[in-house]
């Protein structure tokens, strides 16, 4: 088997991951990370050859826009403090608590290399957390809360990374001149977010056809990527920028095609790249058991110390800073989605799984020091980094549907209805509105004006049918069966209409870019 064959697996392997993981109960990029470790166990399967400064530009930046289409500015501003602490504060405690730790127990490792070391290990992975949080029906403000961090806990961290790998490799270290870095990173990255994100919403405007725009949105996170560090500045958080910029602004309600096209096509890129990650993480095994030959006993006592360290920082920190939010939470004047109980306290710690961009900081770590040396310890630290992944990912990842499970943590499904039937309401009473603004300039016989005002009526209840009472409902249920029978037979015509105009494809004399766009036309017709 070839490397481009190892692809096409791992894309299939994404594909069916999803279905599988459902069935078994398992998250997609659990699974898949199991199917890579499997796969680097088989002789045939080579080792991965990506350039490890590729993997980072490749495969965070779509996972990061994708992850942002789930979330909102005021969802992130209304959850800042609980995000810094996690994504800010705690990945800098990790990263020192990791480093003394393994600058006392590896020999041979200098401080700066420790650092690095800490702050690869330091930031969850917000894919593999959502994922996961996603299938277990949690609380909406935990999931919202890890998040956040996911997205926000890579920025720091790989700062912090890059300043500790800058000082390993050149052998100096200034604190004020780290610290003027990473605030210049950071600004750095927010212009570039918002010039792209700006320049992008304007470039949507212009193009107009929903697949143009769909493919500059796929453009656009490398791009905001790319030019933040080609100008010194976080490619990461320069991406989550334009992301939220673009949510915020660029939204057309009455842009239907868009919105279905553009997230059913970041659904798929997601799934994709999300499964090729995962199942790198695990055919990394090929070189964590060369590094390890004869070894064994001593990389694994390391691992497991530093893997300690990261689980249980993470629950001491959040004890303490979950107290906190709660005592600041009652000074506030709007709702903050905060744990509320242990139980969730506990669920968010053990959601703590690291995943992409450890292994793809681990693997980007420099041959050679400024001076010819060769990094100190480089392979000891991939090895300790593969094992705090699998450890992490991998145990907490199989294990968290059970402890879920045990502390009886889920969503408050009531709130979520009661939200839902608000939503239906508002949109009810909205196209209401809008039809009483049109009977004020035009004319409607009543019998149609009748008609339409049952259809806003209807726009609610088809929404949430426990906004009616008793009768209403009953007469809406009988209308509903009525028109779903009207919906379906349209819905046949429709299907003949399409099965006639795609047999005149093959016709001798038939022009395919004509059937496609008359086929294109009543596919749309069919969405109504």
């Amino acid at each position: 088997m070839d490397q481009l064959a190892l692809l096409f697996v791992l894309l299939l392997g994404a594909v069916l991951s999803v279905p599988v993981g459902e069935r078994l109960g398992l998250p997609a990029p659990v699974l898949m990370t199991l199917v890579g470790i499997v796969l680097a166990l088989l002789e045939f399967v080579p080792n991965v050859d990506i350039p490890p400064e590729y993997i980072l530009p490749l495969v965070l930046p779509p996972l990061l826009y994708a992850s942002v289409q789930r979330t909102s500015w005021r969802q992130f501003t209304a959850n800042l403090r609980p995000i810094l602490l996690l994504a800010v504060a705690l990945v800098f405690v990790t990263t020192a608590a990791v480093a003394v730790v393994a600058n006392a127990v590896v020999p041979g490792l200098p401080l700066a290399a420790a650092v690095a070391l800490g702050a690869l290990v330091a930031p969850p992975d917000p894919v593999a957390a959502t994922a996961v949080a996603g299938q277990l029906g949690l609380p909406r403000r935990l999931v919202s809360i890890l998040e956040g961090e996911g997205l926000f806990n890579d920025v720091t961290a790989i700062v912090l990374y890059h300043v500790a790998i800058a000082a390993a490799v050149s052998g100096s270290f200034s604190l004020p001149e780290a610290a003027l870095d990473f605030l210049l990173s950071a600004v750095v990255a927010l212009a570039v977010g918002l010039a792209i994100g700006w320049a992008a919403n304007k470039l949507m405007d212009f193009l107009g056809d929903a697949t143009l725009q769909v493919g500059l949105t796929l453009l656009v996170p490398f791009v905001a990527y790319v030019l933040a560090e080609e100008l010194k500045g976080s490619g990461v958080l320069a991406v989550l920028i334009t992301a939220l910029f673009l949510a915020e602004y660029a939204v057309d309600a009455d842009d239907v095609m868009g919105r279905l096209a553009g997230r059913t096509f970041w659904e798929v890129v997601d799934t994709l790249v999300t499964g090729i990650a995962f199942g790198l993480i695990g055919l990394e095994l090929h070189n964590a058991i060369r590094t390890a030959a004869g070894r064994w006993g001593e990389l694994l006592g390391w691992a497991v110390a530093v893997t300690a360290v990261v689980v249980f920082v993470r629950l001491l920190w959040l004890l303490p800073a979950t107290w906190i939010a709660k005592r600041l939470h009652h000074k506030r004047d709007y709702d903050e989605e905060i744990p509320v109980s242990w139980r969730e306290t506990v669920v968010m710690w053990w959601s703590g799984m690291r995943g992409v961009a450890s292994v793809a900081l681990a693997l980007a770590i420099p041959l050679k020091t400024d001076d010819g040396a060769a990094f100190p310890v480089r392979e000891e630290i991939i090895f300790i980094a593969f094992g705090v992944i699998m450890a992490t990912l991998v145990l907490q990842g199989l294990t968290l549907p059970w402890l879920v499970r045990k502390l009886g943590v889920e969503a408050d499904a009531e709130a979520e209805e009661a939200f839902e039937k608000e939503l239906a309401i508002r949109a009810a009473k909205a196209a209401k509105r809008r039809l009483k603004e049109i009977q004020e300039v035009e004319e409607l016989p009543d019998e149609f004006a009748e008609q339409l005002a049952r259809r806003a009526y209807d726009i609610g209840a088809r929404i949430s049918p426990d906004m009616v009472d008793e009768d209403r409902r009953a007469a809406y249920v009988k209308r509903s069966a009525w028109g779903k029978r009207v919906r379906r037979i349209q819905g046949e015509m429709m299907s003949a209409a399409r099965h006639e105009v795609l047999a005149a494809r093959n016709e001798p004399g038939s022009d395919p870019e004509i059937v496609d766009r008359v086929l294109r036309h009543l596919d749309v017709r069919s969405l109504r």
